[in-house]
């Protein structure tokens, strides 16, 4: 049985990962902060399953930003594969928290790269990079060769992580993988990311506990995946022969303001009825674009994205209607 360790396990994508990997036979190990309130609710349904020999899933306290708990995580389990999803991801915080996005996002994939440099058996490790790194981006679409311009404080870190991660790989010899994954949502995405919040809020307005919603720059333009979809790319890396840096889109861009026209209207409402620009949610220095070209991906490891942004945004507004105890069938538009 292969074992693997996932940092940023309770996240969208460590929950997503932990799932594939779980069907595939794997020992799967996650990384957690210590805290006072639980934060594993997107992997409970396979926590709960912890003693159970079909579901083996182990969770342990460590920080990205201390090296102690990392050595002595990846020593204890001594995984194949380390997943590296762990950071403070969310673009607009890391204006307000440059340091605390910096250290975990970068110096923190710098503290795992050492310890899995010391380990005496081999492992294969994935690097979450993000399509932010391009920024304002150079050529369009964005390949694995395109320049980075990062535009953020957690663009500049995920740079330095994806520099840091080859690093390693060329003077060190580790199989160490870098995935450019661009924007990709579920119903598991964090309520302050743009499209959950739409999601969300349709629901509760549906729902009658809200009329507006507040968002920022409607015209950014973003190329959106589905999560699991997603997941699986990352997977397909470490099976790889080779480790190389591998561009994960769909190869479409559509807008802020596409998104919720589309949403508003699966639930037979008009975006304009609802929304309200605040500039408290504009970022100091934007990103307009991002489209990604995943053809290396496709040819290499054989991934190609299946799920449609239509569909997309259907599976996210269903399942928060549902969570909002609104019964989707009873509102939701047949296209």
């Amino acid at each position: 049985m292969k074992k693997a360790l996932i940092t940023g396990i309770t996240g969208q994508d460590g929950s997503y990962l932990a799932e594939l990997l779980l069907g595939k036979g794997y020992e799967v190990h996650g990384l957690i902060r210590r805290s006072s309130s639980f934060s594993t609710g997107r992997i409970d349904h396979l926590y709960s399953d912890i003693h159970s020999l079909e579901r083996p899933l182990y969770l342990h306290y460590g920080d990205l930003s201390d090296s102690s708990s990392l050595i002595t995580t990846i020593n204890q389990v001594q995984p194949e594969e380390v997943y590296n999803l762990g950071a403070q991801s969310h673009v607009k915080v890391s204006f307000e928290m440059p340091e605390f996005t910096a250290d975990t996002a970068g110096m923190g994939t710098l503290r795992l790269l050492e310890a899995i440099r010391y380990a005496d058996w081999p492992i294969r490790f994935y690097q979450a990079g993000s399509s932010e790194m391009f920024g304002m981006v150079q050529e369009r679409p964005q390949t694995e060769a395109t320049p980075f311009y990062p535009r953020s404080p957690y663009a500049v870190s995920k740079v330095f992580a994806h520099w840091m991660t080859i690093q390693y790989r060329e003077a060190n010899g580790l199989f160490a993988s870098n995935g450019i994954l661009f924007n990709h949502e579920s119903p598991r995405r964090g309520p302050t990311f743009v499209t959950r919040k739409i999601t969300r809020a349709i629901a509760a307005i549906v729902a009658g506990r809200q009329e507006k919603v507040y968002l920022g720059n409607l015209d950014a333009r973003r190329d959106w995946g589905y999560a699991p979809e997603y997941v699986e790319a990352m997977w397909r890396m470490l099976q790889h022969d080779e480790p190389d840096d591998f561009v994960i889109a769909t190869g479409e861009t559509h807008s802020v303001r596409e998104f919720l026209d589309t949403a508003f209207r699966l639930v037979g409402r008009e975006a304009d009825d609802h929304v309200v620009i605040d500039a408290r949610y504009l970022r100091p220095t934007e990103v307009d674009e991002l489209c990604g070209d995943a053809s290396k991906a496709a040819r290499l490891l054989g991934w190609r994205p299946t799920t449609s942004f239509d569909q997309l945004v259907r599976i996210m507004v269903e399942a928060d209607l549902q969570e909002a105890g609104v019964d989707p069938a009873s509102v939701l538009v047949s296209r």
